[in-house]
């Protein structure tokens, strides 16, 4: 319909929906410049991602990690087998990260994630010849209980340099379910999964909500960590127990109150029986005080002196009754570990790169600038550990395991640089995502290849042929310096037949050389005083020979044994990584 304008012109008249056609129109153009604003981030984001990792993977050969290297790991995948697994996890992340994390449900999932990821792992061998001599101090308690356990750790029950919560709780698992390594792992993967929801609840405190949930997701971003859930060590119960206490002291001074600071007062003392380390990243305890000092001097002060003298009268008791063990360990940790790490040192390329996922170690950079420049005091808190480290250079990331949650919080607060969540999630994912590729592709067929996994298998294999009473034999080590006794207890832990041992004083090493040696500990535990000896109980119908080469002479006391017996199994793969093999041949009485 025409009408005149004020300036005498001829116009048409548009319908009320042309205006609404122009909304519609101007929207449109600009909901199109934001979805294709998203996708450039998720491109540049997605390229980032994938660049990093295959760079890592083309400069492999500067891993010098002592066990999951990934010049190691990654020696017989071809490098465009590498890259379909990136681009699979990149997709995979992406997906993820369309995923709604808010409500009631993202703690239970985040529970869930970290404990189905690490279950996947639980046939993992046991690859550290240390879990030796945890089993046997549970085994210990298992045989005798635990009154016995309590009079005799660190004296009958050699000790080394190691605390007795983690054994006394391993022992307990036995004498419940029995001795079964999946039980062991059911547990360490509960408390896994309860460190990555505590991680998440001191972040929510301190922060938000958000910022503790990415913290949570983070820590599933660190390969090295979830290698060690499967193991029967005290890292991952030491890595717990010692977030526990940094939550629950937060919580104890910030609010106050008798029932929250007994349980600050317990969650301290547990944490410093679980491992020594953890005494040290324990001085972060007066750093909390002084970050909720704004509460109040005296109100804060009144309150961590109450978790303190808690902590002095249960950690008194302790020490009352095991003060000569706990000096001769520290003096050990003090003239030996210490002086050790220097020659044993792993490089922070390494550790920071490789074995934690790198998008995990930049963001935990970048947040101490934003710290700084918001002075955030309370990010003092999860700063602490990580400058502790730092300070005193320790390079070996198996001793820094303890205080990768703050870590994990650390790179959370650095993300909240980016404003939008969508990109948060999506970088978190792609290091949750990629660290379970890595090990699910690397890192666990890797140490399914070792030899350790032939003790593995020969002790299911015992089972599966109700081997009855089996006679071990070890020869001596020919490539490694650690003590072949520690052969006899891991094998006891992947079976429930009946083992009695022959000891062989043929493969004692020299005692002038055992103070220098990287696997002390091997020979002054000794081999396990719990298993009967050889011959006690007459000729056994199995006998099993353990040793580091597959052509390696047998002696003449052990071939006159096993003559009238016929090999039944061998269990002969080895890697020419590690330098103790072991080898395991299983005779059968003809």
């Amino acid at each position: 319909m025409p009408f005149l304008t004020p300036g005498g012109t001829l116009a048409w008249r548009r319908p009320w929906f042309g205006a609404f056609a122009d909304v519609l129109r101007i929207s449109g153009r600009r909901f199109g410049l934001k979805r294709q604003e998203d996708s450039l981030w998720v491109v540049l984001i997605s390229l980032c991602a994938l660049t990093t990792l295959l760079g890592l993977y083309i400069l492999r050969s500067l891993d010098d990690n002592r066990l999951t290297s990934w010049w190691w790991v990654f020696d017989s995948i071809a490098p465009f087998a590498f890259f379909l697994m990136l681009v699979a996890g990149i997709l995979l992340a992406y997906g993820i990260s369309r995923l709604s994390l808010r409500g009631r449900a993202a703690v239970p999932l985040l529970f869930m994630a970290a404990f189905l990821i690490t279950a996947g792992l639980w046939q993992q061998p046991e690859v550290i010849v240390d879990a030796a001599r945890h089993f046997m101090q549970a085994k210990y308690l298992e045989l005798h209980g635990i009154g016995y356990f309590l009079m005799a750790w660190g004296n009958d029950i050699p000790a080394w340099t190691d605390l007795p919560l983690a054994p006394l709780i391993h022992g307990l698992i036995f004498q419940v379910f029995g001795e079964s390594r999946v039980a062991v792992q059911v547990f360490t993967s509960l408390l896994f999964s309860g460190t990555v929801v505590l991680t998440y609840l001191i972040g929510k405190t301190l922060w938000s909500r958000d910022l503790g949930l990415y913290a949570g997701m983070l820590l599933l971003g660190m390969p090295y960590l979830l290698t060690q859930v499967p193991l029967m060590m005290v890292d991952v119960a030491a890595m717990f127990f010692l977030t526990l206490a940094v939550f629950t002291t937060v919580t104890a001074v910030a609010r106050g109150g008798p029932v929250l600071c007994v349980m600050a007062t317990v969650a301290i003392t547990l944490a410093m029986l679980a491992k020594y380390s953890n005494w040290l990243m324990l001085s972060v305890v007066p750093i909390i005080a002084l970050v909720h000092a704004r509460l109040g001097w005296k109100v804060v002060f009144l309150r961590a002196a109450a978790v303190a003298a808690g902590v002095l009268v249960l950690m008194g008791i302790f020490l009352y009754a095991k003060f000569d063990v706990v000096a001769g360990q520290i003096s050990l940790l003090h003239s030996y570990q210490v002086p050790a790490l220097g020659r044993w040192g792993e490089s922070l390329l390494s550790t920071f790169f490789f074995q934690i996922h790198p998008f995990v170690t930049l963001a935990a950079v970048l947040s101490v600038y934003l710290a700084v420049k918001k002075k955030d005091v309370k990010y003092a808190i999860i700063g602490w550990m990580l400058l502790v480290v730092m300070v005193l250079d320790l390079r070996r990331i198996r001793y820094m395991l303890v205080v990768l949650p703050m870590l994990a919080l650390m790179a959370a607060y650095g993300l909240e640089t980016i404003k939008c969540v969508e990109y948060r999630k999506f970088i978190a994912a792609n290091a949750v995502v990629t660290a379970a590729l890595i090990v699910a592709v690397g890192y666990f067929p890797f140490f399914q290849s070792t030899s350790a996994n032939n003790i593995k298998q020969a002790g299911e294999y015992l089972d599966s042929i109700h081997a009855g009473t089996a006679e071990v034999h070890v020869l001596p080590q020919t490539t490694s310096s650690v003590n072949p006794a520690v052969a006899v207890p891991m094998l006891d832990l992947f079976t429930d037949q009946q083992l009695v041992y022959h000891a062989d004083m043929g493969t004692a090493h020299a005692a002038q050389a055992i103070a220098e040696l990287p696997w002390r500990w091997t020979w002054e535990v000794g081999s396990p005083e719990y298993l009967p000896p050889a011959g006690t109980s007459g000729p056994a119908p199995t006998i099993v020979v353990i040793q580091s080469e597959a052509n390696q002479p047998v002696p003449d006391y052990l071939a006159k044994r096993i003559d009238g017996y016929n090999l039944q199994k061998e269990f002969t793969e080895t890697s020419r990584v590690f330098r103790f093999r072991t080898i395991v041949r299983i005779y059968r009485r003809a």
